[in-house]
């Protein structure tokens, strides 16, 4: 029963994380793989970092080769039995980078990434190497008799378990944590995560005015070139002058989508009957 309770527990961590490295916004260093399970665990119990293994496929190869492994869910049972853990993963779920980290999957790159992947031999090799190595399920068929697997289920008799969940309420860390949501700076944080246009990937570009607005010095935009985020671009578009003439030594206006009378000029001129034939 302790088995099926942490497999199932498992299976709801790794469904909520998908494991990898969210950098901060705007890094474009790679992300760093963990190597052992603890690095693995810590990482996917961080919401502003867990969300990796499915933005990269390179990512994702060595997270599938950790979650097949008997030890990662023994070390996993071992964690959950900690408060502490718990306290520093719903501590990370009110941390503003924790946007970033999931709003990441909004930037196409990602979805180039993984369409990529999808057509390399290698990919599907380095998987399969993973699931039919017999050395893994080995370690599978011999996990019952794992000493770390024990060790697990022995802590459930360990009193000091029990102590240390009666007195979680009065942990510095966890008095922290529920003092966290009276602190203005948590909610400022959040709000400029959001306004931050490197939050949403390659995306961000389309918020950020300065994409769109030409620098000091540089060459200006070609005329016609519509900014759709400006109003002024919008309003200018329902001038009664458009579709008019153009008066002699002034630029002929803009095409006004808005005015009846600009569709009705695109249309071809009536042709006139022929005149019938005279009878001779």
């Amino acid at each position: 029963m302790k088995k099926l309770t942490v497999l199932a527990a498992s299976l709801l961590l790794a469904q909520s994380v998908m494991a990898a490295d969210a950098a901060p916004a705007g890094a474009t260093s790679a992300p760093s793989v963990p190597q052992t399970n603890d690095q693995w665990l810590e990482r996917m119990t961080d919401f502003t970092r867990n969300g990796s293994a499915y933005r990269d496929p390179k990512v994702f190869v060595p997270w599938s080769n950790a979650v097949t492994e008997p030890g990662f869910y023994t070390q996993m049972g071992s964690n959950m039995m900690e408060p502490g853990n718990w306290y520093r993963m719903m501590g990370t779920m009110m941390d503003p980078r924790s946007m970033n980290n999931y709003m990441q999957f909004a930037d196409p790159n990602m979805y180039m990434r993984w369409m990529g992947a999808g057509m390399d031999p290698n990919f599907y090799t380095a998987l399969m190497t993973q699931w039919a190595d017999p050395g893994k399920m080995m370690r599978w068929g011999m996990m019952p008799m794992d000493p770390k697997m024990w060790n697990m289920m022995m802590q459930g008799m360990n009193p000091n378990l029990y102590m240390k969940w009666m007195m979680a309420p009065m942990d510095p860390r966890a008095m922290s944590m529920m003092m966290a949501p009276m602190n203005p700076s948590m909610y400022m944080g959040w709000m400029g995560q959001g306004m931050n246009p490197a939050t949403y990937g390659s995306w961000g570009n389309m918020m950020n005015p300065g994409t769109y607005a030409a620098p000091m010095g540089a060459v200006a935009a070609p005329a016609g070139t519509m900014n759709f985020f400006d109003p002024n671009a919008w309003m200018g578009m329902m001038a009664p002058a458009y579709g008019q003439p153009a008066a002699q030594g002034q630029a002929a206006p803009n095409f006004n989508m808005f005015d009846p009378n600009a569709w009705m000029g695109m249309m071809p001129a009536p042709q006139s009957a022929p005149a019938p034939a005279t009878a001779k």
